[in-house]
């Protein structure tokens, strides 16, 4: 319909715009017409309707008197947005209604207000009426619809709870996914000749609690962890910009450090793209890209260092106790760890060697000694607040 309300705006007549979306022009005027709505501007002194309104195109789309100060006249304008509401509200009560003759809905209706005097729950009501031909969903709706006898206050039980509030969490919006796909990020790869990059992801704690934004360089298997107090899209962006400015301040470069970043898509705590990847100045200094929707197999290498992270603390532990010392102390063990894939050298030596070899400290991050890697929760014990000596 947006077509409509543009080509209006361009004087457009109903013919011609008929044409150019494939219907019959009686089928615009029955749009425009029916859908058209009525405003008033501080020029409006009379409730008269203006001559040229009432021939096609009916409404002041295209009028270049629409806002002038000579033009008294109510005014009748054409929105798309509005004209599409009220088709999907008409849709959604089409499909309502009840599915029954009218027998069968006042012999119900009997049932239900009979099994209620004797004070049985909906429940009961069911079970001891094989002519009820109707659900129990369908019974809640009917009261909810006020079509029954009986008010809802009538219910057992109804008026002591109250509705449960809907939580939407948040998400990576769609049009902020347009060019950052994960067939963009490979394209991306290949036409930079680009064979380094970091994951994004975040691990959960007790739900509603603490969570931690890891970060992963996939060249050496080094990750590190942000703690966050909550998994909201201003918590990870907070995060980022305060370790994005700590690297400039000690001399390293954002681009050179990440390359790419590649985040999970089914978190919302990534939807403040801009954040990760512009400068304090708004301009772009690392492009971002999201995976698909339901393939971890995409990032496996940040999926498969979670294990490790598991190791020490398992699902289902809590992270409210923990500071960003107590995570920097679980990486640093986490990357000292010798891998069969470099021959027993660790992500910490892979990192200083792929590197510039400061730069794990500046992650917070420091060598732990071979014979003193601890791979369990013993770890963490009597350690919640222990800091790091970097």
């Amino acid at each position: 319909m947006m077509p409509i309300e543009d080509c209006l705006c361009k004087r457009m007549s109903f013919k011609a715009i008929a044409k150019l979306i494939s219907k019959d022009p009686t089928t615009i005027t029955y749009e425009v017409k029916h859908h058209r709505m009525e405003f008033r501007n501080s020029y409006t002194n009379t409730d008269d309707v203006c001559p040229n309104l009432l021939k096609a195109p009916f409404v002041c789309n295209g009028c270049p008197k629409k806002h002038s100060s000579s033009c008294h006249f109510v005014h009748y304008n054409y929105r798309a947005s509005a004209a599409h509401g009220y088709y999907k509200q008409l849709l959604s009560e089409a499909r309502e209604g009840i599915p029954l003759n009218k027998q069968e809905f006042y012999d119900n209706d009997r049932i239900i207000t009979d099994g209620l005097k004797k004070g049985q729950h909906i429940n009961q009501i069911i079970i001891s009426s094989p002519d009820l031909s109707c659900s129990r969903s369908t019974i809640y709706r009917h009261f909810q619809k006020g079509y029954l006898s009986a008010s809802r206050i009538a219910l057992p039980r109804a008026v002591k709870f109250k509705p449960r509030k809907q939580h939407k969490g948040e998400y990576v919006p769609a049009g902020l996914k347009v060019g950052r796909t994960y067939d963009d990020f490979i394209a991306y790869l290949n036409d930079n000749h680009i064979e380094k990059y970091v994951e994004l992801d975040t691990v959960i704690g007790r739900i509603g609690g603490k969570v931690i934004l890891t970060i992963h360089f996939t060249t050496c298997n080094f990750m590190i962890g942000l703690l966050l107090n909550d998994k909201t899209a201003f918590s990870a962006a907070n995060a980022f910009c305060k370790l994005k400015n700590r690297l400039r301040s000690n001399g390293f470069s954002i681009q050179e450090t990440f390359d790419a970043l590649l985040a999970d898509n089914g978190g919302g705590e990534f939807s403040d793209v801009f954040s990760f990847e512009n400068k304090p100045d708004g301009k772009k200094e690392i492009p971002m890209f999201f995976c698909n929707p339901m393939t971890p197999s995409q990032k496996p290498r940040i999926e498969k260092n979670h294990t490790l992270f598991r190791d020490i603390v398992p699902k289902g532990s809590s992270f409210d106790d923990f500071t960003q010392e107590t995570v920097d102390l679980i990486f640093s063990h986490i990357n000292s760890v010798g891998r069969p894939l470099y021959r027993g050298k660790s992500a910490f030596d892979m990192m200083t060697f792929l590197y510039p070899p400061a730069l794990p400290a500046c992650l917070g991050i420091r060598p732990i000694p071979a014979a003193e890697v601890i791979q369990s929760p013993a770890l963490l014990k009597g350690k919640a607040d222990l800091t790091l000596n970097l």
